[in-house]
Parts: C-alpha cells; structure tokens; sequence
C-alpha cells in the first residue's frame, strides 16, 4: 500500500498523530529530499530509521514502477518536504502508476497551505480553484494570468519572494487594479502574515520587500467588472510578447466581454 502522508508545512505542531504513528513503524519512505526527512524524523523525535528514498520531481517518473512494485509487498510512506504529497509537490505520477496497477493508495490528510491561505484570506472560499507556482518567464505568466480574467472562483497561487511583487503588477494588469487579494506570508510559522487589499495595493507592499514562502489568494471576476482600459492593457502586454494585435485583442475579447473591434481600435488610438 501507497500511504501519501501530510508534513507540517511550518509549525511542527501540527503533525499528526497518525503521521507520527507511521513515521515510527515504517520501513520504507519516498521523500522529495531524504535530508528533509531526516530532519523531521528527528525533530518529532522519532528513532525508526526507515529506508529513504529519494523520490523527486526529476525522477518521480523512473522511479514510480519501481516503487509500485515495493508497494505490492509493504507499506511505502510518501513524503514531501511540506504539505501534502501531489499536491505541486512529486507524487501525482506515483498515484496514477499505482492506480493503473491496482495497488492501493490512501492518505494522512494534513496541514495544505492551499488550504490554510484560502481559510484565511477573507475571500470566497465557497468555490475555488488552485493554480499552482506562476509561470516564471513574463510572457507565459501574462498570457496564463490573461486566460484567467473571467475566472469567477476564487484563484489560489504560489509564488516566490523575489517574483511576487512584479507577479502582482502583472495580476493588477489582468485581473484589474481594485480585485480584492491577499498575500499569506510563512503561514503557520512564528512570522505569519497575511496582507488584504486590492492587487495595486499589494503590488505597492510587495515591492517594499517580501520574504518567506508565499501563497496569493485571488477574488474571482464579477460579470461586466473589467473596465475597458484594464482590458486594453491587457491587449496590449499580449502585443509587447509578440501576440499580432488582432489575436490579441480577439483573446482578451473572448473572456472579458468586451467587443474585440473596440479593444483593437482602443489599442490603435493608443498608438497615436
């Protein structure tokens, strides 16, 4: 059996009881980074020293036969270094090759991030959708964030430190300026933060400086609330990476409401 184990994502009190229970019984463990591992195992004060193997996003896909195998015969305990295993963290290629062969999987549920930043936003938390880490290069992530606009679900991302001020500028452009959003800053650790406000105003602390891991909490669109010239600007990031200006406006068109006519001759008069 597959067992996919949560780990704190933080504070180490919140580990589980049942993921203590089986961290001292096990025998074998897939870990994102078997130091990690180590690291946990002895902070929770646990003296079983299983088997580790090193189970990664570069070698999840060799490796998930292999451990599929081994879990024909004995529990094999996944861990990532935070949070749930599959959950952007190695796993999912794991689950799917166990699936496929029959083999069992279940679940420690745990501490998520995703969760946590979502509880504790003050946005909708009725329906959601999770985006995971933004697209590094600008281009991808403003075509990404773009195809987002109209999403009416609350958008959950990640994102790093040193990105997440130009990625909120780059939101404000997309999303508009007011959307509501917030950024949760080392949650469960003793530094925990959570900034709420409009993307403008995020962009403006963020770029103040912001460390720490990050999870971004999005509002989702409202019908009819993208102002043309937030629209516009979105036309217009498309054509500065190389979009032609009529398929960029056609694109912007297709999930803001606007006329593609009117976003093609706003984007002219720009121009001029």
């Amino acid at each position: 059996m597959i067992i996919l184990a949560a780990t704190p994502i933080g504070n180490l009190g919140d580990a589980s009881r049942r993921l203590v229970e089986v961290l001292e019984q096990a025998t074998v463990v897939a870990s994102e980074d078997t130091r990690t591992t180590q690291r946990l195992l002895a902070a929770l004060s646990i003296a079983n020293r299983p088997r580790l193997i090193a189970m990664h996003d570069h070698n999840e896909r060799q490796k998930a036969g292999e451990l599929v195998e081994l879990a024909r015969e004995q529990d094999l305990v996944v861990l990532t270094d935070a949070g749930m295993p599959t959950v952007s963290d190695p796993g999912y290629n794991l689950v799917a090759a166990a699936a496929a062969a029959g083999v069992l999987v279940t679940a420690i549920p745990g501490p998520s991030a995703v969760l946590t930043a979502l509880a504790v936003a003050g946005l909708p938390t009725d329906r959601f959708t999770f985006e995971g880490f933004v697209a590094r290069k600008p281009g991808e992530r403003r075509r990404a964030l773009a195809a987002l606009a109209a999403e009416p679900r609350t958008l959950v991302f990640f994102e790093a430190p040193t990105r997440v001020a130009q990625t909120l500028a780059d939101m404000a452009t997309a999303f508009g300026a007011d959307r509501r959003a917030a950024v949760c800053r080392e949650l469960t650790k003793l530094h925990e933060e959570v900034a709420r406000g409009t993307l403008a105003e995020l962009t403006g602390w963020a770029e103040q400086g912001v460390r720490g891991e990050l999870v971004i909490v999005v509002a989702g669109a409202v019908a009819g609330d993208m102002p043309l010239e937030d629209a516009l600007a979105q036309v217009q990031d498309l054509v500065a990476t190389g979009t032609r200006l009529k398929d960029a406006a056609a694109e912007v068109a297709a999930h803001t409401g606007h006329s593609s006519r009117d976003l093609y001759q706003a984007a002219l008069a720009a121009k001029r």
